[in-house]
């Protein structure tokens, strides 16, 4: 799936599952510096291709995040090989270690935190929308969030979300 061969995310659209899924394992990453940061980059344009997951290596393990739709998340640990090459028709991608500011921005920190982030909507047939993974190292934020369809990431500084439209769901 994305390209990759093996890759085959579990995607979830609220929060409190994509947390209890992945709780023991966030846990165990708790305390580890970022020591690799991957994202698809397309050859021809010599940009980030963001409909390809975003891969955080903490020493022995890697976390693999992606987003689809408008609010699906889906996390995944050690599946992608790097090492393969990747197939999608009519695009030239390999993967480029620390390419964009925000994962500079976080290089080496040790991770504090994680947690998942929704938005609270007055809809009801959708209260609540999985919006981000939240990464939080010390000194620093990183957010690996939905742009409609792909992922985008902001090294904006911890902020309280406005309590009335946004939550923070715990993962470890």
């Amino acid at each position: 799936m994305l390209g990759t061969e093996g890759y085959e995310p579990q995607w979830c659209h609220r929060a409190s599952a994509l947390a209890a899924a992945h709780r023991a394992r966030c846990a165990r990453i708790v305390g580890r510096p970022l020591d690799g940061a991957w994202l698809m980059w397309d050859a021809r344009r010599g940009d980030w291709f963001a409909a390809g997951p975003v891969i955080l290596g903490f020493g022995d393990v890697n976390i693999e995040v992606t987003h689809r739709k408008f609010d699906e998340c889906a996390i995944t640990w050690g599946q992608i090989d790097m090492s393969m090459p990747l197939a999608w028709p009519g695009l030239a991608l390999d993967w480029r270690a620390y390419c964009h500011p925000a994962l500079l921005t976080v290089r080496g920190r040790r991770l504090r935190a994680v947690n998942v982030i929704e938005r609270i909507t007055p809809t009801e047939w959708r209260p609540r929308v999985l919006y981000g993974v939240e990464f939080l190292f010390e000194g620093a934020r990183l957010a690996v969030y939905n742009a409609l369809d792909e992922n985008a990431l902001s090294d904006a500084p911890d902020v309280d979300l406005p309590i009335g439209f946004w939550r923070r769901v715990s993962i470890a």
